[in-house]
């Protein structure tokens, strides 16, 4: 096992920023391990604690380092990255995010609560978007009743639906969105697309299939074609016929036909009024 103390660096961006993230490599190819090495070495705030080459090696370290994140590939020599997770007690876990050239095992990643996927070739700023989801979740750490909520979801334990996360392969990639970051959905075609922020998602599929993956008390169908995230909703206008306007914070004005109005009409008696 290679080991690489440095120095902890002060902390990393006043409020926001948790402090130094210890991290241990976990990949059975050296070339791969050097790649991280130096990715990470761009970012500020990384401490490699271990570099590991197999799954033993892996156990051990994360037993002796006890690291806030584990960088984690699928496929090692003596056992999979599944069965190092399996190896450690929940409470013992640290993040985890997967780097693997494998795309087949996102959904088990996903089972297994993984915090990100990055699938090779990957780049500094695909890393470096991970390793702020890392910082984030840190920092949610710190706060108790956070804590117990992400203890009862690596557990097992029932989730709230707000909180589930959706697997989308994209350009190449796997992204684990969160279902409150989704703004609107429209159908089009055989295939959905996410809005979230500057993003979008294209999935394959029905408008209704994904409308019964999510959270009715939190996403409400306005069209046929079109749901969106009661959260997202800024104003209802009134239009003619008895149709709205749904004004989104963001700016976007999406129409809400009659044979769905019932949904907002519903919003809008369980909301109270300020």
């Amino acid at each position: 096992m290679e080991q690489n103390e440095r120095s902890r660096s002060p902390l990393l961006s006043r409020i926001r920023m948790p402090q130094t993230l210890r991290v241990v490599v976990a990949d059975d190819e050296s070339l791969a391990r050097q790649k991280l090495r130096i990715l990470l070495s761009e970012e500020t705030g990384i401490n490699i604690v271990a570099e590991c080459s197999n799954g033993a090696e892996t156990i051990r370290a994360l037993r002796d380092y006890r690291p806030d994140l584990l960088l984690l590939d699928v496929q090692m020599p003596d056992m999979d990255g599944f069965e190092v997770l399996g190896s450690i007690a929940t409470e013992d876990l640290p993040l985890v995010i997967f780097t693997t050239a494998y795309d087949q095992y996102a959904l088990k990643a996903f089972e297994a609560h993984a915090l990100d996927y990055l699938l090779k070739p990957f780049d500094h700023d695909r890393l470096h978007g991970a390793l702020e989801r890392a910082r984030t979740a840190m920092l949610n750490a710190g706060d108790p009743t956070l804590t117990k909520r992400l203890l009862a979801f690596l557990s097992g334990s029932p989730e709230p639906q707000s909180d589930q996360r959706l697997v989308i392969r994209a350009g190449g990639r796997v992204v684990f969105l969160d279902a409150a970051e989704i703004e609107w959905i429209e159908a089009a075609g055989n295939y959905v697309r996410l809005h979230a922020g500057k993003d979008s998602y294209v999935l394959r599929g029905s408008i209704g299939r994904i409308a019964e993956r999510l959270d009715a008390g939190q996403f409400v169908r306005i069209h046929r074609s079109t749901l969106v995230n009661v959260n997202s909703i800024r104003e209802l206008q009134p239009c003619n016929s008895g149709e709205f306007m749904v004004i989104l914070r963001n700016g976007k004005e999406l129409s809400c036909s009659r044979g769905y109005r019932s949904g907002l009409q519903s919003l809008i008696e369980n909301t109270p009024l300020a």
